[in-house]
């Protein structure tokens, strides 16, 4: 099954936090059971490209997903475009990827990491 469309929109150096909830039913009545499951996510500047970023991951049981990015880890989100997933581990090892999308970064303006200038020296 493909994978929930879910875009990101972040301000750099900021702190994230979002939570996912998991139903197994549509009346919402049904929690899917996330007993020894591993949540994962990363930031890349493109699918199966360079990691910039992870958000952490903790599961509340029963359903529960709480995504956390640091503001530490937000700074290393230099590129404006990027891409992130969520995926799941079984305990069966059978992985699921929950959600994905692209990751707009806006980049700051307070504590911004400075850019270094080149200049040439004339002798």
């Amino acid at each position: 099954m493909k994978p929930g469309n879910y875009p990101l929109d972040i301000y750099r150096g900021d702190t994230y936090r979002w939570q996912f909830t998991l139903w197994s039913d549509t009346d919402k009545t049904q929690p899917v059971d996330l007993t020894d499951v591993i949540a994962r996510s990363q930031i890349r500047d493109k699918p199966a490209g360079k990691l910039l970023a992870t958000i952490d991951c903790a599961i509340t049981l029963p359903n529960v997903i709480l995504g956390t990015l640091s503001a530490d880890e937000c700074a290393k989100l230099t590129a404006t475009k990027c891409a992130w997933d969520l995926q799941l581990e079984w305990p069966n090892t059978d992985i699921t990827t929950l959600l994905a999308g692209d990751v707009t970064v806006t980049i700051d303006v307070t504590d911004s990491a400075p850019t270094l200038v080149s200049v040439k020296a004339s002798a």
